[in-house]
């Protein structure tokens, strides 16, 4: 068989489900409305809402007994960007300024707030497909998915804001083990299993193992290409992480290995307001960090995280059937370390 193109099954999915997403929106009046419909009409990868999906049909579920919690997975994504784009003042979302560019900030939050309080609606609507008992277990996971990424954006804002300089390898895990690994991967597979009637808490378990190193691949692939990427590709400011403050995976290793007179200078640059820092200061963090081997050693652990998700999938998911569902799981994992955007 040939090998599957998971952009081709992103898009494939996304087609089916934004349609069925739109149906929740609004047109008028437009003053409120679009605000609302900005980020969804961007359209973003469908990551999250595409693997709920495959994980409910690799268990037996269909694509509709699946839809409304793929739509609420991906509308929480949309609120969720609109607040986080605010909180860390970026500039760009898929290739445009950010909501709150565009917009009064506070309309920005209130079109976050809809688009949150869609979410609930899209994920209650599950029990006309699933039923009411499948339902409330769905709202249940997504309470603990939402409760855990808001942690994790406590932590990563704070430490941030306080430019925590002793940052380590563990601290950028604990941010991206509720922002990432049980937000965009754990959290949508087990979202799917719920869907598909899979109640067993250690199955369950086992779809956080696989997401665990799979999401901590694909965090740390965004954040090698917000330096390397392809600003049309990746669609946001490239270096934005560096204006940000943000705590990386380079930067953890950056910080702790660079010396001297280069140690001081991260600092000093780390130190700026966003507003303060320029292109020279974007440019000067990612040249160290390629002279300390901070890029390379991201990569290492990414690729290092995939074959590791990969060999849960085929060691411990063994519950999942064999199939064409379960195949196209087997080139997510790859394609998490191996996008470009």
């Amino acid at each position: 068989m040939p090998e599957i193109d998971f952009v081709n099954v992103l898009k494939e999915y996304r087609d089916y489900i934004f349609p069925e997403l739109m149906k929740y929106l609004g047109t008028e009046p437009k003053m409120h409305w679009d605000p609302i419909r900005e980020y969804p009409l961007r359209k973003g990868k469908y990551v999250r809402p595409v693997l709920l999906m495959l994980s409910a049909e690799a268990l037996g579920a269909t694509k509709e007994q699946a839809l409304k919690a793929a739509i609420a997975m991906q509308l929480s994504e949309e609120w969720l960007l609109i607040h986080d784009d605010w909180e860390d003042g970026s500039e760009e979302r898929r290739g445009k300024p950010c909501l709150h560019r565009m917009y009064y900030p506070e309309i920005a939050m209130n079109a976050g707030d809809e688009l949150h309080n869609l979410m609930w609606k899209a994920l209650a609507d599950s029990r006309t497909s699933i039923g009411t008992e499948k339902t409330f277990a769905l709202i249940d996971e997504m309470n603990k998915i939402i409760s855990r990424t808001t942690l994790g954006q406590t932590f990563e804002t704070t430490w941030t804001i306080e430019n925590k300089l002793d940052f380590t390898d563990e601290n950028y895990y604990y941010i991206v083990d509720g922002k990432t690994v049980y937000y965009t991967i754990a959290g949508p597979l087990r979202l799917g299993a719920i869907v598909a009637g899979i109640n067993d808490k250690t199955k369950l378990d086992l779809l956080y193992k696989f997401g665990e190193p799979l999401g901590r691949g694909f965090q740390i692939q965004d954040d090698v290409l917000n330096l390397i990427g392809d600003r049309e590709q990746y669609g946001k400011e490239i270096g934005g992480d560096i204006l940000e403050g943000k705590r990386t995976l380079m930067f953890a290793h950056l910080i702790k290995n660079a010396q001297g007179d280069d140690k001081e200078k991260v600092i000093e640059i780390y130190s700026k307001m966003r507003a303060d820092k320029t292109n020279d200061d974007i440019g000067t963090i990612i040249d160290l960090m390629n002279k300390y081997g901070s890029i390379d050693y991201a990569r290492k652990i990414a690729n290092e995280l995939c074959k590791k998700s990969l060999e849960i999938l085929e060691k411990d998911l063994t519950f999942i059937p064999e199939g064409i569902a379960k195949d196209k799981l087997r080139a997510a994992a790859k394609f998490m370390v191996e996008r470009k955007k």
